[in-house]
């Protein structure tokens, strides 16, 4: 009887799995594909650890590498982080006193992917050869940055695929607008597609500055003080689809540009608003152009800013009695004339005066004379008194004499 007696409860128990436990291994409690289930569970951990070694998150980032994004935002950095993932693609590294772009700042062999940078609002003031060398480079963002020094070489020796370039706010320094200028010209951005030059004051832009873009297709120059583009060459943009030419302090586009804007078969749309259009006989090609091209965004809203007569008339309201140019002004041509006219109104003058001192000249030669004589018997009358005062006996026979 006591052989049949049921095991004791307790140890009933420590048999039993408690619920919602998983057992892992090919041990006694093991189910078939729980092997499996757990190296899966293991495996974000481990990939957890291994971020955590050289090559990881810096310290002062936040990384996610599911997006292959690093950010950098406002951590009071003074040099690029040396420890940047290899898996970035997209880095941010913004509101920091970073003062020096070095060369190798980031490094092509730790940063093979690498394809959007953005360096905006910080302290940049040099931009060193070889600072931006990447591979994959093909959007980068300098806005904000009061550059001084701007290396042509920036992007190494060879060419660049960068398509998109922003460096609004960047460029108030007019040495580092003509390096730029180099280096579009040098054609090592090609591939270029975007380019933004907005909120920098230029007043004139280099001569030649984008002719070695054939793939650009948008250009902003907006809110700068440009007063006119005639030194700027237009030619061989042959995909540029958008021109952003408002809030400058532009008064006429001459002819010359608005053939350039006709012969681009892309460019379709062009933003004037808010310059200082002149109304006067030189604006009437502008007139002409807006009347019958397509290519301006909102044209109806542009306004004459001067002459006071046409203060806020739209410009394609104005006709020609409006501007009263039935005879062509030509001011150069003008003050030519004038100088010729001068030069030969005093040359007649002078010809004539001495023609009257020819025809004159032997009464002048008696006159010359009788002046030469005037003199000489003037200055032997003072001689003669010096003499006199300075001899006593000649002072006493004078008074002698007088008496």
């Amino acid at each position: 009887a006591a052989r049949s007696r049921p095991p004791p409860r307790r140890a009933a128990r420590s048999r039993r799995r408690p619920k919602g436990k998983v057992a892992c291994g090919a041990g006694p409690g093991a189910m078939p594909g729980r092997g499996a289930l757990c190296l899966g569970l293991l495996l974000p951990v481990l990939l957890g650890c291994g971020s955590a070694q050289p090559g990881g998150c810096p310290a002062l980032c936040e990384c996610s590498e599911p997006a292959r994004t690093v950010k950098c935002v406002n951590r009071n950095l003074t040099a690029v982080p040396p420890d940047l993932p290899p898996y970035v693609r997209s880095l941010f590294i913004t509101g920091n006193p970073l003062t020096d772009l070095p060369a190798g700042a980031f490094p092509a062999q730790r940063l093979p992917d690498l394809a959007s940078l953005n360096l905006s609002g910080n302290h940049l003031r040099t931009v060193e050869a070889g600072s931006l060398a990447l591979p994959a480079l093909r959007q980068l963002d300098l806005s904000g940055n009061a550059l001084v020094s701007f290396s042509p070489q920036a992007f190494g020796e060879g060419g660049s695929p960068l398509e998109e370039l922003v460096l609004r706010g960047a460029l108030r320094d007019h040495g580092v607008l003509l390096s730029l200028a180099a280096l579009l010209q040098s054609g090592a951005l090609r591939n270029l597609s975007r380019l933004e030059l907005a909120d920098n004051g230029l007043l004139l832009l280099p001569a030649g500055m984008f002719t070695a873009l054939p793939a650009l297709r948008q250009l902003d120059l907006s809110n700068n003080s440009l007063v006119g583009l005639r030194n700027v060459s237009f030619q061989g943009l042959g995909q540029l689809q958008s021109l952003n030419l408002s809030d400058n302090s532009l008064g006429v586009l001459w002819n010359s540009t608005l053939a350039q804007f006709r012969s681009l078969p892309a460019l379709r749309h062009i933003v004037l608003r808010h310059n200082s259009w002149v109304c006067d006989c030189a604006i009437e090609d502008l007139v002409a152009w807006l009347k019958e091209s397509d290519q301006v965004e909102g044209k109806e809203a542009l306004t004459c800013a001067s002459p006071d007569k046409m203060l806020g008339k739209a410009l394609l309201k104005i006709n020609g009695s409006d501007l009263n140019c039935s005879v062509p002004i030509d001011l150069p041509s003008q003050l030519q004339t004038s100088y010729v006219f001068l030069g030969i109104v005093l040359a007649l003058i002078g010809a004539i005066f001495l023609l009257v001192l020819y025809l004159n000249r032997k009464g002048i030669k008696k006159w010359m004379h009788n002046i030469r004589d005037a003199c000489r018997d003037h200055m032997e009358g003072y001689h003669y008194r010096y003499e006199i005062n300075a001899d006593p006996r000649l002072t006493n026979l004078s008074s002698n004499s007088d008496v």
